[in-house]
């Protein structure tokens, strides 16, 4: 498939009957696509973006013009009427014709504009030129609120960690926790000392709750410390980065971890990550393989929990 940043040529040397061919990807926008092509009693043409992480998140919101152009001078070129602002995922777009052409053709589709919605919700913008300057603008700014964080540029909070001490800025907490906004808001010890005091958390973890914060991620520094991470998320009433833990825990319980963090799912109220333990524990029989495990388990659990589990386990039989 040929391109240029807003159209897609695909050349087909021959289409005979009872045929479907699919195009190699070919990247518009922030996407691979596929063209594809089926030949039967009426002919198909199919547009859609590649299956990804980025495609279930964001799917784009399409406008587009295609086209059949048979290679004979002497026949039609076929135009579809046009496409405006469709969200595609898979197979989305369809477009059949009971016009059986032969022989060589191209499909020809111009992008007349992709849209993207925000994650967080709002209203889709274009990712042409107002996108590219949104995000080299956000990436500059957390380059920026990185920075400040790692060289200490005129903090204001000390925030004090069971082994060390790290420089913060009450706006940028402020702005992130409203616990630290109404702490930094009144006439609290806090806002009167310059220092907050985070005894339960390491200088490592409490670094790794800071750089979360600053917009600075870290993915090895953020699996390393997730409980942690939780537990801060809780107190300082952060929903963002409790969802995160809550996701991320969720995705690698073993026999090692899943007494620990079915406690945690109880503590933090995290039903997903509760569910899964359970069924990790009960449904997929690992309660079995960590008998003397969880028999140390049971003695210090909730009782709540400790019913839970045993309703669980009967439910299954």
């Amino acid at each position: 498939v040929d391109t240029t940043p807003r159209l897609a040529q695909w050349r087909i040397e021959t289409l005979s009957s009872c045929t479907y061919r699919k195009s190699d990807p070919f990247k518009i926008g922030l996407w691979n696509w596929y063209l594809a092509v089926e030949k039967n009693k009426q002919l198909y043409v199919k547009l859609y973006p590649e299956v990804s992480s980025l495609t279930r998140e964001q799917p784009p919101i399409a406008s587009f013009v295609i086209k059949i152009v048979p290679a004979s001078p002497n026949r039609k070129t076929l135009i579809h009427p046009g496409i405006s602002d469709k969200q595609l995922k898979s197979d989305d777009f369809v477009w059949a014709t009971d016009t059986l052409l032969s022989g060589r053709l191209i499909i020809d589709v111009e992008f007349l504009d992709l849209k993207i919605a925000p994650p967080s919700g709002g209203e889709p913008a274009s990712i042409w030129t107002s996108y590219q300057i949104e995000k080299q603008s956000t990436t500059t700014v957390l380059n920026s609120l990185s920075w400040m964080l790692a060289e200490g540029i005129h903090t204001d909070i000390t925030i004090n960690a069971a082994d060390g001490s790290i420089g913060a800025h009450r706006a940028v907490l402020a702005t992130r926790s409203p616990v630290f906004r109404s702490m930094f808001s009144h006439n609290l010890r806090e806002k009167e000392l310059s220092t907050v005091n985070i005894s339960d958390m390491s200088f490592d973890a409490c670094q790794a709750f800071l750089n979360y914060i600053y917009g600075n991620f870290k993915q090895d520094e953020f699996l390393n410390h997730r409980i942690a991470l939780l537990q801060a998320a809780d107190k300082y009433d952060m929903s963002d980065l409790k969802e995160a833990c809550h996701e991320s825990l969720t995705e690698d319980i073993d026999t090692k971890n899943v007494l620990e963090r079915l406690q945690v799912a109880h503590l933090h109220h995290l039903p997903k990550l509760k569910r899964s333990c359970m069924r990790y524990l009960v449904n997929f029989g690992k309660i079995y393989e960590i008998c003397e495990d969880f028999n140390a388990f049971l003695l210090g659990a909730d009782r709540e929990l400790i019913a839970e589990i045993f309703q669980e386990v009967l439910g299954a039989w």
